[in-house]
């Protein structure tokens, strides 16, 4: 999945974490994070921090590339 904006991320997370079965309960216990930050990122929140944005992407085994378009 090529992400475009904050929602397409948002989608990739809330997909990522179901197939796991994983509740947004369970990821804020796991990771210290709130859930309503969580659901932040999953609803497409664009202020969410992008630290944590990806620190969470990477703990439900997603990768994060960049390509370069020069």
């Amino acid at each position: 999945m090529i992400i475009n904006s904050t929602v397409d991320f948002g989608i990739a997370l809330r997909k990522r974490r179901k197939a796991l079965g994983y509740t947004q309960r369970y990821l804020s216990e796991f990771t210290g994070f709130s859930i309503s930050f969580i659901s932040d990122l999953e609803n497409g929140k664009s202020t969410a921090e992008l630290g944590k944005a990806i620190y969470l992407a990477n703990m439900l085994g997603l990768d994060i590339a960049v390509n370069d378009r020069g």
